[in-house]
C-alpha cells in the first residue's frame, strides 16, 4: 500500500489547498457555479475501488475536481448565511495541529499527554471572554455544537428536576436516587411526576431536536411568551406552568433569536426574578446562548447597551450552551457546555465499569468523556485556545464591536431603501431599532414577487450569501454577521451593490 509519507507530497498538497483561500476570500466568490458543483459531483467514485489510486493522485483528485465544488463559507467575509463565523489564522493553524497530532482527548492521563490540561485551559479562557468565574463553572467541556450542548443540558436538568422530586416525598429511601442507574420513567415513578416540560419563548429547532434526545419529546417544550413580543417571557404564564402538578419544569433562555438576533430578557434583574422562580419550584435554568452569549465580551458603553442588558444574568443559570464556531471563529465543528452542578453531569456522562478509562482517584481534571457526550473526542479545544491566546480579550472586542457597526449599517441602509423594508419586531422607533440589533438583520422585499425569490436572487451574484427564514407568516432573508474579517467600510459597499444588482435584474425580468 501507497503509504503517502513523503513531506514533499504533503507540502505540495497543502500548498494548493492554501491557493484556494485567496479564491474563497474574494468578494466575487461566495458560492460555486452550478456547473462546477455538478462536474465535482460527476468526479466522485461511485463504488469501491478494488484497488486505490494512492495518495499523490487522490491529493489531485480532491484539489482538481472536489475542492471547486465548495461554497466559500467562512473564508468569505461576505457569507452570511447560518450565523457562520469564520475561522482565524491561529485556528487555522491549531486545527491543523490537531489534525496532524490526532489526540483523543478522552482520559485525562497528564503524564502521557498535556491535551486533556490544554482543553480545561482553554475552557477557562473562555470562561472569562464570557464574564463567567471558572470557580462556580466548574463542569465545562467542548462539544460538536450548540446542538449538543442544549442535550447535555437538558439531559442534566432532566435528572436534577426528577431527583427533586423524588426528595420531596420525605422518604429516606429516594432521596439520594441516581436518574441515570434508574432510568426516567422509574425515577419519575418514584417522584410521582406525569411529566417533564420545556418552558421557553421562540426556541431554535436545535431545543427541540434535543427534547427528542433526552425522551422528553418536541411535545414538552411549551412558550410562555408575550401575545404581542413572543420572545419575550410573560411571567404570569411561566408562574402557571411552573405550577402544574406532578411536572417536573427546565426554563430555558434564548440569549439571542436566530431570526432577529434579540433577546429574551433585557435585565440582570429579569434574570433573577426568573432565577427566583426556579428556585421556588425546583426548577432548572439552563440558557441557549449559541451567540449571543459572545455580547458579555463587550465593555459598558451606550452603543451596545441593549446587547449587554440582554446578556446580563446569564451567570444565574445552571447550564449554558454556546457556538464556538460561531462568534469565536474556531472551525467547526465546536460547541461548548458550562454547568454549575459538576455531580449532576457526571451522573449523566459517567462511563460505569470501565476501570480502563479511569485516570485515577486524585486526577485534579475529571476526564472529558465524563463529562460530555462523546468517548472518542477530537481536540476542538486546541483552536479554542490558540485563537483567545493570539487575539486576546480585546481581538474579539474588536471583531464584536466591527460585526454589530456593519449589522446596523446594513439595518439603516434597508430602512432607507424604497424597495426592501427591515423586520423589527415590536421596536418602532428608528434608533430604538437599530439600538437592539446584535449581528443578525431580517429583512424582505416590499414586493411580494420579488421577495418569494429574494434570497435565490441575492445569492445568484455570487457576491453575497444570505439565509431564508420565515417570519411573521411571509418569507425574509437574513444576514448574519459573525466573520471577524468583516470590514464595515468595505462590506456596506458590496451589500449596496448587490442589492441595487438584485432590483435590476428583476425589473429587466419583469
Amino acid at each position: 500500500m501507497d503509504q503517502g509519507h513523503d513531506p514533499e507530497t504533503l507540502r505540495n498538497a497543502y500548498s494548493r489547498l492554501l491557493d484556494f483561500l485567496p479564491k474563497a476570500s474574494d468578494e466575487t466568490y461566495v458560492l460555486p457555479s452550478t456547473e462546477a458543483v455538478r462536474q465535482a459531483e460527476a468526479s466522485l467514485n461511485t463504488h469501491l475501488p478494488s484497488r486505490g489510486i494512492g495518495f499523490p493522485a487522490t491529493a489531485i483528485h480532491l484539489l482538481s475536481d472536489v475542492l471547486p465544488g465548495f461554497n466559500a463559507s467562512s473564508a468569505s467575509p461576505h457569507y452570511y448565511g447560518f450565523v457562520t463565523g469564520g475561522t482565524t489564522p491561529a485556528a487555522v493553524f491549531a486545527d491543523n495541529m490537531v489534525t496532524a497530532c490526532d489526540q483523543n482527548v478522552a482520559v485525562h492521563l497528564p503524564d502521557e499527554s498535556v491535551s486533556t490540561t490544554v482543553e480545561e485551559r482553554a475552557a477557562i479562557l473562555l470562561l472569562e471572554l464570557l464574564r463567567l468565574d471558572a470557580k462556580t463553572w466548574t463542569a465545562r467541556t467542548f462539544t460538536t455544537g450548540a446542538t449538543a450542548s442544549n442535550l447535555l443540558g437538558l439531559a442534566c436538568g432532566r435528572n436534577s428536576t426528577i431527583t427533586k422530586a423524588c426528595q420531596r416525598q420525605q422518604d429516606w429511601t429516594v432521596v439520594s436516587i441516581n436518574v441515570s442507574v434508574a432510568g426516567i420513567f422509574s425515577a419519575m415513578s418514584t417522584g410521582k411526576l406525569n411529566g417533564i416540560q420545556i418552558l421557553t419563548t421562540m426556541p431554535h429547532s436545535s431545543l427541540l431536536k434535543a427534547a427528542s434526545l433526552v425522551g422528553l419529546g418536541h411535545a414538552s417544550v411549551k412558550t410562555v411568551g408575550r401575545e404581542h413580543n413572543p420572545l419575550r417571557f410573560d411571567l404570569k404564564k411561566l408562574v402557571d406552568g411552573l405550577e402544574t402538578p406532578h411536572t417536573a419544569t427546565i426554563v430555558v433562555i434564548s440569549c439571542s433569536e436566530v431570526n432577529t438576533g434579540c433577546f429574551a430578557t433585557e435585565s440582570y434583574e429579569e434574570m433573577q426574578h426568573i432565577r427566583l422562580l426556579c428556585d421556588e419550584y425546583d426548577a432548572w435554568l439552563h440558557v441557549d446562548g449559541a451567540f449571543g452569549l459572545f455580547g458579555r465580551a463587550l465593555e459598558a458603553s451606550s452603543e451596545f447597551q441593549s446587547i449587554r442588558n440582554g446578556s446580563h444574568g446569564m451567570e444565574l443559570a445552571d447550564s449554558i450552551t454556546g457556538d464556538a464556531h460561531k462568534c469565536l471563529n474556531v472551525p467547526y465543528d465546536c460547541g461548548f457546555f458550562f454547568c454549575r452542578h459538576p455531580d449532576i453531569v457526571q451522573e449523566v456522562c459517567q462511563n460505569p465499569n470501565a476501570a480502563y478509562l479511569n485516570s485515577g482517584s486524585t486526577a485534579s481534571i475529571v476526564s472529558p468523556l465524563n463529562t460530555g457526550i462523546e468517548n472518542s473526542r477530537r481536540f476542538r479545544a486546541l483552536p479554542v485556545y490558540a485563537t483567545l491566546t493570539a487575539y486576546g480579550r480585546s481581538g474579539y472586542q474588536e471583531m464584536l464591536i466591527s460585526q454589530i457597526r456593519f449589522a446596523r449599517a446594513v439595518a439603516s441602509y434597508i430602512m432607507d431603501h424604497p424597495n426592501f423594508e427591515l423586520c423589527s419586531g415590536t421596536f418602532t422607533r428608528r434608533a430604538e431599532i437599530l439600538a437592539n440589533i446584535y449581528i443578525v438583520v431580517l429583512f424582505r422585499a416590499k414586493d411580494n414577487a420579488l421577495n418569494e425569490k429574494l434570497v435565490r436572487s441575492i445569492n445568484a451574484t455570487s457576491k453575497m450569501y444570505v439565509s431564508g427564514t420565515t417570519w411573521e407568516g411571509k418569507p425574509a432573508s437574513r444576514i448574519a454577521v459573525a466573520n471577524w474579517r468583516c470590514d464595515a467600510a468595505r462590506d456596506i459597499v458590496v451589500v449596496k451593490e448587490v442589492f441595487d444588482e438584485v432590483i435590476k435584474q428583476y425589473l429587466q425580468d419583469a
